[in-house]
């Protein structure tokens, strides 16, 4: 009897330790069995609360998916995990362990690894406990202690390469070196012996393709027509004078690129510009439709489109359009055309190896990362914002894993900027906000320009106003001088901008630092009022009060004069750097030691550390006279402080009021009564000489 119930007990004990570990002899339809390589697999392993420390240590490795099951990435994800664990489950033992083959029969055992899945929504605290950030990610876990983590949706190669290094390093020599064949999600069959199905596949597949092409093919037709323009554009090669109707006509009511030229014919600015205008209408033959508006014909028009000026250049896309705010040379002009043509085509979708290649031809490339669950608002959204990118930036967009993996990227969509391989961030992140295309074009804007830009007429105002420059003056005509001045600016470019991303973090973790002392000294009273307004406080690092360090550089041969009279300084006697504050109307062009500053690495970084303590540490000179600088700090003052300035000047002008009546009293004189009463009443008095009008 004690026999019988202690094999009863050991036979229960095997069985549900052969279910842990997946075995795969249940039957059971419930369990929903599947098979790869044809063999059986059963489940994955749930992990919950109840079990989770039990079965974390019962096996060697145990490799755990942290999911969602509303998360679409996760949805996206589980095909790949599922087609990871089903390989694993079905591989071969190592051709080394031949021996052990009689004992151990499974790949699972022998390398005593586990595949199981956590879901999130259920065991929201579990996941919570274990650090779990985002969704999906997948854990590795040796002896019950985490090992690795990778997070996203990730391809099967980046999880194989994380199982494969733990196992060679635990089992050295068992493992095959390089990379392993591993197959597709979804897959029933290894990569090698699927051949058969794939054939039979590929002929089912090719009847669906071509059933499908003959269902969809009148879809695709109207889809593009619109899109595409009917006829060739500007085919004479000439600008197109419009009037109100053929505006509407051609260019309100089609997908047709439009460049149109708004003028009066009285405006010297617009006679001017006529020439390169009709010339660029020739160069763009049969490219881009040009066109022109003579508005004191067609003011209704010119008034709808809100002009503010004679000429405006504006460019056109059906309901869409873009205000040109370049110069008005001919080849300015072919050239912002040429990006217009290119954008005009739609968002490039791109892989890392189009990715690189355009890296090298453009300075600034916008990328919007999405995947399968990017909703259409999202897409029609991004559609929105080429147009104000033109002459600007590039925007593409992409779903390849492995510029996921370059950007570290694990929510989608995201969007970021590349300026010559350094990323930066757009940080909102809900639906809204990638929505919102104000809100995006904002960003955009303050983030399209290179890391070191060439300052030129165009775009002066927006590199200057409200910053701090950094301005080499260099000369483009020595080519190794100049190549070399532009690496070390860019140098020192990164280099300060890594320090200001350090300085900014550890201001906040100071002010949470701060915050944190606040609730732990509020806990240790138990004062709960206290401790409410620890929890209160908010970590705010607004950074308005300070401005911002940028770099340029300008051709110190072709601005020779305005450099020479405002700086005061000749590219003839070698290329500088000066720091430029454009809105106090002073700048730096000597270091700390009083030698000039040079398109150098560490003079630049000495001075601009100098330049920006408060107040700085070296004197500043001034692009405009003492005269002019007074009234310019008069200007300043009233503009910044306009409540301030007027209570100034009102009290000024009530004090100099005051005086004035003063010293006017003071001029007329006091009335005196000897002046107007006869001698004999004054020396007796207005009542005699006494108060009763008496004598004695």
């Amino acid at each position: 009897m004690r026999l019988a119930s202690l094999a009863l007990f050991l036979g229960a004990a095997i069985l549900g330790s052969a279910q842990a570990i997946g075995a795969e002899t249940s039957d059971d339809p419930d369990r929903e069995n599947t098979y790869f390589n044809g063999k059986r697999v059963p489940p994955l392993l749930e992990l919950t609360a109840d079990n989770f420390d039990k079965e974390i240590k019962q096996s060697k490795f145990v490799v755990v998916k942290y999911f969602s099951p509303w998360c679409p990435h996760c949805t996206d994800f589980a095909p790949t995990y599922q087609t990871l664990y089903e390989y694993y489950y079905t591989s071969k033992l190592p051709t080394d362990s031949e021996t052990k083959i009689a004992e151990i029969d499974s790949f699972e055992k022998f390398y005593d690894i586990r595949f199981a899945e956590v879901n999130c929504i259920a065991y929201g605290d579990l996941c919570t406990k274990n650090d779990v950030q985002s969704w999906p990610q997948t854990t590795l876990y040796k002896d019950g202690v985490l090992v690795e983590s990778v997070r996203g949706g990730k391809p099967m190669s980046a999880l194989a390469k994380m199982i494969e290094d733990a196992l060679e390093k635990e089992f050295p020599g068992t493992r095959p070196k390089g990379e392993i064949p591993l197959p597709e999600p979804g897959a029933t069959a290894f990569p090698s012996e699927k051949s058969e199905d794939i054939s039979e596949k590929t002929k089912e597949a090719a009847k669906d393709d071509s059933t499908a092409t003959t269902k969809t093919s009148p879809q695709k037709v109207d889809d593009t027509k619109p899109a595409k323009p009917t006829k060739t554009p500007n085919e004479q090669g000439i600008s197109v004078s419009l009037t109100a109707e053929s505006f509407q006509n051609l260019v309100t009511m089609t997908q047709e690129p439009w460049f149109i030229k708004f003028y009066a014919p009285w405006c010297h600015h617009c006679q001017a510009m006529a020439s390169n205008w009709q010339q660029l209408a020739k160069e763009m033959k049969g490219k881009l439709n040009v066109g022109e508006v003579n508005c004191d014909a067609e003011s209704r028009l010119c008034k709808d489109v809100h002009l503010r000026g004679y000429p405006t250049v504006l460019f056109f896309r059906g309901g869409e359009r873009v205000e040109y705010n370049g110069l008005r040379g001919l080849g300015d002009f072919i050239q912002y055309a040429e990006k217009a043509l290119d954008i005009c085509s739609g968002v490039q979708d791109v892989n890392a190896n189009s990715f690189k290649a355009l890296e090298e031809k453009e300075d600034v490339i916008f990328v919007y990362f999405y995947d399968h669950a990017t909703s259409t608002e999202d897409f029609m959204a991004l559609e929105r914002l080429p147009l104000s990118l033109i002459g600007h930036a590039k925007l593409v967009k992409t779903q390849d894993p492995a510029l996921y993996e370059r950007f570290k990227i694990t929510t989608w969509p995201r969007l970021l900027v590349s300026r010559e391989g350094r990323p930066t961030y757009y940080t909102p992140l809900t639906p809204r906000e990638m929505r919102d295309t104000h809100l995006v074009l904002e960003w955009m804007k303050s983030v399209w320009l290179p890391i070191v830009p060439e300052l030129t007429a165009s775009n002066a105002r927006e590199i200057m106003d409200g910053k701090i420059v950094v301005l080499g003056i260099l000369n483009r005509e020595d080519q190794e001088t100049f190549l070399s001045a532009k690496r070390e600016m860019k140098r020192a470019a990164n280099e300060w901008m890594d320090k200001q991303i350090q300085l900014f973090q550890l201001e906040r973790q100071n002010l949470r630092d701060a915050k944190q002392l606040r609730l732990e000294e509020a806990e240790d009273r138990n004062d709960q009022r206290a401790l409410r307004a620890a929890k209160s406080i908010r970590i705010n690092m607004d950074m308005s009060d300070r401005k911002e360090v940028t770099f340029a550089w300008v051709d110190g041969v072709f601005w020779q004069r305005w450099i020479r009279t405002t700086y005061g300084i000749d590219i003839k006697d070698g290329e500088r750097v000066i720091i430029n504050d454009e809105d106090n109307r002073r700048y730096w062009d000597m270091t700390i030691t009083g030698s000039p500053i040079v398109p150098s690495r560490v003079s630049i970084l000495e001075t601009i550390s100098k330049v920006t303590a408060s107040p700085p540490l070296i004197k500043p000179k001034l692009t405009i006279s003492s005269f002019e600088k007074i009234f310019f700090d008069i200007r300043v003052t009233f503009s910044e402080h306009p409540y301030l300035s007027f209570g100034c000047i009102a009290g000024i002008a009530l004090g100099g009021a005051s005086w004035f009546r003063g010293r006017l009293r003071r001029n007329r004189g006091h009335f005196r009564l000897e002046d107007n009463l006869p001698i004999k009443e004054l020396k007796e008095g207005l009542l005699g000489n006494t108060a009763n009008g008496k004598k004695d």
